[in-house]
This record gives C-alpha cells, sequence and structure tokens, in this order.
C-alpha cells in the first residue's frame, strides 16, 4: 500500500538507516518512520528498547507510529487513516 507513491504520493523506503538503526518504512519528505513489530516486542526488555529507538528517531525529527504485525493484517484501513493523520497537513 505503500509502495510506488500510491498513499498520497509520498515516497515510503523500506529498511533505512537513520543513525544506528534501520526502520521498516520511513518517508523522509514528511518526516514518518513507520515500525511494525511481532509479538517478540512484547517483553519488557524490546519494550524499553522501543522506547529508546522512538525517543532517537523523535529527537532526529520524525514522527514514529508502531503496529503491531495483527494490525497490518486484520486493520489494514485503520492502519493507514492512522498514518494519514500523521501525514503534515501540507502533504495532503
Amino acid at each position: 500500500m505503500l509502495k510506488n507513491r500510491q498513499f498520497h504520493n509520498l515516497k515510503f523506503k523500506r529498511q533505512y538507516p537513520i543513525g544506528n538503526y534501520i526502520v521498516d518504512f520511513v518517508c523522509v519528505q514528511a518526516m514518518i518512520v513507520i515500525e511494525i513489530d511481532g509479538g517478540q516486542h512484547n517483553t519488557s526488555r524490546c519494550l524499553e528498547n522501543d522506547k529508546k529507538r522512538t525517543e532517537y528517531l523523535e529527537s532526529c525529527g520524525y514522527n514514529v507510529i508502531r503496529f503491531w504485525n495483527s494490525e497490518i493484517y486484520e486493520n489494514i484501513e485503520g492502519v493507514l487513516k492512522t498514518i494519514e493523520a500523521h501525514i503534515p497537513h501540507q502533504e495532503h
């Protein structure tokens, strides 16, 4: 759904390096990072690591949006609406 500028004509890159991290998806134009987390992320250690990662990415100016894998498969329309809500107004 994010390929080939299909979503609001924004270019999303997959597996993109930012600092010491590789993010799942990024749109540099809209300063959005999308992270897709599997069930293995639902441990206190992973949640703490994800929090530090998010804080770093936000300090770089990115708006970080996290989704669980199940959300992608079960509610893609809701996921897209959430991403859309994070697009800076001038990008709509």
